[in-house]
């Protein structure tokens, strides 16, 4: 336990000192809401909770995919990294670390999206749905962790960038998270579930007392978890051989 708490303090130090990745973090989700939410939702005491819930899942996608994908692949190509996997102490430490800073990162990243939901829409919660809510949350960020820690172990920094990106962006917009939940128009609706930011958005929808999560979004969802894990699996295995056979 001691290893995965110094192996932590030390991956967030080393995130801190490049503040942009900090900013930038909680900057594009609050930003969207700005632009997304508040000016055609703000109003509608349910619209503005349904997409504040979107406005979250869209900084979870944004944590779990850069926080990995481009921590991971950055790390990969300095020295230390292999060094540490070689330690008697084996590769868990480090791997563990990666995903407790991937959850605080998320928790830093949907402060400034509950501070805009509250002070500027007519968003409304319960506490203990609003606890629920930040549960299903964490449940929700397992695919896009995943997903994350396979681009990181299977590309390069400079191409894991613009994957990131390709898959974050179309995944969110696909998901309808950029749009009115309550008027979305037909071809997301058609697209949105077979992609797993519906299943996520709908568990969270759900878990603050709005509607219940579609079948296919849920079965989608379950499918795209087993498949991202199993690719990370097979990345970072591969990544293992490369290096040490």
């Amino acid at each position: 336990m001691s290893l995965l708490l110094t192996h932590t303090r030390y991956q967030l130090l080393e995130t801190v000192r490049v503040p942009i990745a900090l900013i930038g973090n909680g900057f594009f989700p609050a930003a969207s809401m700005l632009f997304f939410v508040v000016p055609f939702a703000g109003d509608d005491p349910l619209g503005a909770t349904l997409a504040t819930a979107s406005m979250l899942i869209f900084a979870v996608m944004s944590s779990g995919l850069f926080t990995h994908g481009l921590g991971v692949s950055e790390d990969r190509a300095q020295p230390w990294d292999p060094y540490t996997r070689t330690l008697p102490a084996g590769s868990w430490p480090r791997f563990g670390a990666r995903i407790l800073t991937a959850l605080i990162m998320t928790a830093i990243g949907i402060v400034p999206v509950l501070i805009v939901s509250a002070l500027l829409t007519e968003a409304t919660v319960t506490p203990g749905r609003l606890l629920l809510g930040l549960g299903a949350l964490v449940v929700a960020s397992v695919p896009f962790q995943l997903l994350g820690l396979f681009i990181g172990y299977a590309l390069p920094s400079k191409a894991a960038i613009a994957v990131v990106q390709l898959t974050l962006f179309p995944m969110a917009v696909g998901g309808g998270l950029f749009m009115n939940p309550m008027y979305t128009p037909a071809f997301i609706e058609v697209v949105a579930p077979f992609l797993p930011s519906r299943g996520a958005v709908e568990l969270v929808w759900a878990a603050v007392g709005h509607g219940t999560p579609g079948t296919l979004s849920m079965a989608m969802f379950g499918v795209w978890t087993v498949v991202a894990g199993a690719l990370a699996v097979w990345a970072y295995r591969r990544d293992e051989g490369n290096r040490f056979s």
